[in-house]
């Protein structure tokens, strides 16, 4: 899902017109940005937590000719999905889904074993 479906499921879900959920989606990620950009986490509760992260600078080396390079310091920021977040993703009815699929792959496997025994008895 990238930004404008974003903005169109939020217009959908909550009966908005399309600019109101543009500038609400773009008022909830500029919040989230100025918050981790001034150092302090971002916590939605059922969500998620944005904390800001740093790195020092540093000498890396490049791969090809093996001379040492200078790694400027940056900023990043790390995401950690809440439980309520991971439970969804991690429901047992769709793991139920994927068991059956795993099974229908499985007599796929066997098949080509006899086929792979067969072609090994014609290079003799």
């Amino acid at each position: 899902m990238n930004k404008s479906e974003l903005i169109d499921h939020v217009a959908s879900a909550s009966s908005l017109e399309k600019k109101a959920a543009t500038s609400a989606v773009e008022a909830v990620l500029d919040g989230i940005i100025s918050t981790v950009k001034s150092g302090d986490k971002v916590s939605l509760l059922g969500f998620g937590v944005f904390t800001p992260t740093s790195r020092a600078a540093r000498t890396g080396r490049n791969p090809q000719t093996g001379a040492p390079v200078k790694i400027a310091a940056s900023k990043s920021v790390r995401f950690a999905p809440g439980s309520p977040f991971k439970a969804a993703l991690n429901a047992k009815g769709a793991a139920k889904k994927a068991a059956p699929a795993k099974a229908a792959k499985a007599p796929a496997k066997a098949a080509k074993a006899p086929a792979k025994a067969a072609k090994s008895a014609k290079k003799r």
